[in-house]
């Protein structure tokens, strides 16, 4: 099986048009500057092109040198730093999904892995905080324009209906068409549910 996996890998890998979607550089002039030419916007770029050449999963990660780990100058990395590309590179990915019909059965997703404190620590900065954080959803079938769930005013804790990572989970699966009662059989025969989270109906057509 891992040699199946393998050969998939690398049958996807040395694919033309997967090679030429990872030529980002070279791009049209005008598409680099509308997705910026920082390493953010040419991987949302890249990540773009790989799904036009038929690569059914992409996940594309702010690297190290653009960390959102913002525990020190929060707000100056945000203004400065972190919100211009990520606001630029997004919306063009959007607008440009949209206007060719890719986003009515592509499904992209913001996130991170969980929210910043309420409170501002002694650096300037936010740190860790797993109780609330923000997720955008896009495409596949999700009503644009909607807000789900909400906080107390200082955006520290849920305020009436609350959401978790299974639930997350259950409503990707449910857009990809995969039944959340589906079993996988591990190697030693051990059946494991795909998903055991609720579907989050207001994100769903």
């Amino acid at each position: 099986e891992l040699d199946a996996h393998r050969q998939q890998a690398v049958s996807v890998l040395t694919d033309p048009k997967v090679r030429r979607a990872f030529d980002v550089e070279r791009a049209d002039p005008k598409t680099l500057a509308r997705y910026g030419k920082n390493k953010f916007g040419l991987s949302v770029l890249m990540g773009k092109r790989l799904i036009e050449a038929g690569v059914n999963l992409v996940q594309v990660n702010l690297g190290k040198n653009s960390s959102w780990d913002t525990h020190r100058r929060n707000f100056v990395n945000l203004k400065d730093n972190l919100l211009p590309p990520y606001d630029k590179c997004i919306s063009a990915l959007l607008d440009d999904m949209s206007a060719s019909g890719q986003l009515d059965e592509t499904l992209v997703i913001v996130a991170g892995e969980f929210g910043r404190t309420p409170k501002i620590n002694t650096s300037a900065g936010r740190d860790h905080w797993p109780t609330a954080g923000p997720i955008c959803f896009a495409g596949a079938g999700t009503p644009p324009g909607r807000v789900i769930g909400k906080t107390d005013a200082t955006g520290a804790r849920p305020v009436g209906k609350e959401y978790y990572s299974e639930d997350i989970a259950a409503t990707i699966y449910a857009k990809l068409g995969i039944p959340l009662d589906t079993l996988h059989v591990t190697g030693d025969g051990r059946p494991v549910q795909v998903c055991d989270g609720n579907v989050i109906p207001e994100l769903m057509s």
